[in-house]
């Protein structure tokens, strides 16, 4: 592979509107590949860093491999608490959805394990959010009525999970 050529620190700004831009086209590769860049020019910049994580956990519900620990490391660069809380939140939340779509044996209750984790984190972000900021509640409310429209619960220990024969 070529040496990557990099990014000037102006251009940044204008790096990071593109990269939110393909996140929006549903182009994830794009937008990660972007935000490396970035980072290699300014490793601290917190909106590449989110930017980063919300382009890999775009990727959950396209059956791509995706590492949970990028995506944690990431996660543990976040500096503000609430942020961290309320992507940690969403990360979980997308790894669920990810679950529920899958169709194979166990995945309901992984689901449902997993949306109730991502409760737990917005209900920390909610307790530290700015004023006038309920996007965890919003996001709180989502997981609720994903649970509930799903009909999905933990796993009761006396069930047993069936896995189809081959």
């Amino acid at each position: 592979m070529s040496d990557l050529k990099p990014l000037s620190k102006e251009a940044i700004p204008a790096a990071l509107e593109k990269a939110m831009r393909y996140r929006l086209l549903n182009e994830p590769a794009e937008a990660e590949s972007i935000c490396l860049d970035v980072l290699k020019a300014d490793p601290k910049n917190q909106e590449a860093i989110v930017t980063l994580l919300l382009a890999l956990t775009d990727r959950f519900e396209k059956g791509y491999g995706v590492s949970d620990t990028q995506a944690k490391e990431l996660l543990a660069r976040i500096k503000s608490d609430y942020e961290r809380a309320y992507y940690t939140g969403i990360f979980n939340e997308r790894r669920a959805k990810a679950k529920l779509t899958q169709g194979a044996p166990d995945c309901r209750f992984q689901a449902y394990d997993l949306f109730r984790e991502a409760m737990s984190w917005f209900e920390k972000a909610e307790s530290i959010r700015p004023p006038s900021n309920d996007d965890a509640v919003l996001r709180w409310n989502t997981c609720a009525r994903i649970i509930a429209r799903n009909n999905l619960g933990p796993r009761h220990e006396e069930e047993r999970i069936e896995f189809p024969l081959e």
